[in-house]
């Protein structure tokens, strides 16, 4: 299968196949005797997987160490849910920073809005600030 129909059947586009192969996410397809790359039909799952589990927010480097595994004839399945795991514990931490930070723009937005322009003295570059 050349690029342009992987592509097509992968939904994504060449560029983004060629990257991949340079970042050692695919392995280089063989060639075809006038020098076209010829990717076997399997390509499209491995692309599948590349592009979901992005999506799930793993690294490039951490889905290259999950398609080594397979490559060497293991099953990944436990380092993908440790990944898993890993990457949950890291969005309840930044959901619990947003949470923190929303409390704190409330309440500057709260004293914004009954803050008088007029009462700032001209050394403060703004009296709206998270207090100490």
């Amino acid at each position: 299968m050349r690029i342009g129909e992987l592509a097509t059947a992968a939904g994504l586009t060449t560029k983004t196949i060629r990257f991949y192969e340079q970042a050692g996410l695919l392995p280089a397809p063989p060639r075809t005797p006038v020098g076209y790359r010829d990717y076997p039909p399997h390509t499209v799952a491995r692309l599948s997987f590349v592009r979901d589990a992005q999506a799930a927010g793993l690294t490039l480097a951490e889905i290259r160490s999950v398609l080594a595994l397979r490559d060497s004839g293991q099953a990944p399945c436990a380092q993908v849910g440790e990944l898993n795991e890993e990457h949950l514990a890291e969005i309840d931490r930044r959901m619990a920073e947003l949470g923190q930070a929303r409390t704190v723009l409330r309440e500057l937005a709260r004293r914004a809005a009954v803050t008088d322009p007029d009462t700032c003295s001209a050394g403060d570059i703004c009296t709206i600030r998270a207090q100490p």
